[in-house]
């Protein structure tokens, strides 16, 4: 497939709206990556399907994950405007669809819509922050961006719980109609683009055969331990088939003239490093916000409100110091401030693991304070390197890549840390658990986000040292 596409581009747009609807199409992914949690119980009254309700996280997250690089690419084809209305179009859709849905798996596969969207919207966002600001203003915009997810991991369980109080948990999906259309509205009236263009090719079967192994490898992490058994046959044969199938785009790529994820994305040691962190980053986010709830309201009998709030202060100490990551990168460069970062991580997670037998609320918040400071200024630099090693018609590319390997390590994360909590916490109901052993499985997930922060540490010390004066000079705006 081949089209006239995109080849540079300026920008015609004054760049505090753009930033505003940037954050406004951000924040439809954020609300909804919260909002669900607490409206739950209602929806499962509703339409049933207890056993399925994991599904309508990970069918979202499926969704979102397999189709990030493929969405990235594309913005780097056609730009980056058309990939943001389509994906904000897509969740538009998805959320129409869930709040009309009939039952649990119809409400599971319009889920998986909403992925798709938000699959388009959140790496399209950081890659036009990374086309219209500067090396030395980019981490205080990703600051902003970080404040959006902040805000929404309060504001969305309260939403939730409001619906769901009301007895009209649709409303859920339904409140997303006028932030998608003021969203799109605002996106397409103040970002322009002024494109120069030139005969580009699509690597539509590279696209596919992604796309379909990235669902079966996906499908079986997030469905290991949950539907099936890791050992069953659905899981081996979904490992299996991804596996071949990636074996396969593997070989296509080599050979197309413009592949959908180049295979350089792999073979540069910045990058290949930078993803690894991104990995890593996902897995402890996920091993954290499922368990740290799980583990104060099991330990102590405190109110889910107050266990949300300890959490919290994770989602508000990245934004913190995300927004004055600059000056750090600026003044000692991406690695050092990345390994500042990762430090800290590793220093809170071992507070959590070793205080998990000796519960007390305003530790554990202070931990989670701690790690969130460091999430911030470790994913920041390790992203902004990564965009600014490479040029306009790169950048999505890099940008999507390095979104993918967060999403997969939640995935991972939600997969590997659930079967170590399920192996002390055994079967049934979480609620039935005791005190004990829900501290010694939240134990064994905080000692596993210690081991997962002490391999970001090592992947973040491979990485090669840029100099940042230098890396500005090559990335200016657009």
């Amino acid at each position: 497939m081949s089209s006239t596409a995109t080849a540079a581009v300026g920008f015609r747009s004054e760049r505090g709206p753009v930033l505003i609807s940037v954050m406004l199409s951000t924040g439809l992914v954020a609300i909804d990556s919260t909002v669900l949690a607490t409206a739950v119980p209602s929806i499962v009254g509703e339409l049933g399907g207890f056993h399925q309700f994991p599904w309508l996280f990970s069918a979202y997250l499926l969704g979102q994950a397999v189709t990030t690089p493929i969405y990235a690419k594309l913005s780097d084809v056609y730009g980056r405007r058309p990939i943001m209305l389509l994906g904000i179009a897509l969740f538009l859709l998805g959320s129409i669809l869930c709040a009309v849905a009939w039952n649990m798996l119809a409400l599971i596969i319009f889920r998986a819509v909403q992925g798709l969207g938000a699959g388009a919207v959140q790496p399209t966002a950081m890659t036009i922050v990374g086309d219209v600001y500067t090396v030395a203003e980019r981490a205080r915009v990703q600051g902003y961006l970080a404040s959006v997810w902040a805000i929404s991991s309060v504001v969305g369980p309260m939403l939730g719980g409001v619906f769901s109080q009301l007895g009209i948990w649709r409303g859920v999906f339904l409140i997303n109609i006028p932030l998608c259309l003021v969203a799109a509205w605002m996106f397409n009236r103040h970002f322009h683009e002024a494109i120069v263009r030139r005969h580009r090719s699509v690597d539509s079967l590279g696209a596919l055969l992604l796309a379909l192994a990235m669902t079966s490898l996906v499908l079986g992490v997030l469905g290991g331990g949950q539907s099936w058994a890791w050992a069953s046959a659905p899981s081996i044969g979904a490992f299996v088939a991804g596996a071949v199938l990636l074996v396969a785009f593997v070989l296509v790529e080599r050979r197309a003239p413009e592949p959908v994820l180049p295979l350089w994305v792999f073979s540069r040691r910045l990058l290949c490093v930078t993803t690894i962190v991104a990995f890593g980053v996902g897995a402890i986010l996920m091993g954290l916000t499922s368990y740290v709830p799980t583990y104060l309201e099991g330990s102590l009998r405190i109110a889910p409100l107050i266990a949300g709030l300890a959490l919290a202060a994770l989602t508000l100490g990245w934004p913190a110091t995300a927004a004055i990551a600059g000056r750090f990168y600026l003044r000692w460069g991406f690695k050092t401030t990345a390994a500042i970062g990762v430090t800290l991580v590793i220093i809170g997670s071992m507070v959590l693991a070793a205080m998990a037998h000796h519960p007390v609320v305003a530790v554990v918040a202070t931990a989670c304070l701690v790690i969130g400071g460091g999430m911030g200024l470790l994913a920041v630099p390790t992203l902004i390197a990564a965009q600014s090693s490479v040029g306009w018609h790169e950048r999505g590319v890099v940008t999507g890549n390095n979104m993918f390997a967060r999403s997969l390590g939640s995935a991972v994360g939600v997969a590997v840390f659930g079967a170590i909590a399920n192996s002390i916490f055994g079967p049934g109901d979480i609620r039935a658990v005791g005190p004990v052993a829900i501290q010694a499985g939240s134990a064994a997930v905080f000692l596993g986000v210690v081991v997962v922060a002490a391999a970001t540490a090592a992947a973040v010390f491979a990485m090669p040292r840029t100099p940042v004066a230098q890396a500005a000079a090559a990335d200016e705006p657009s």
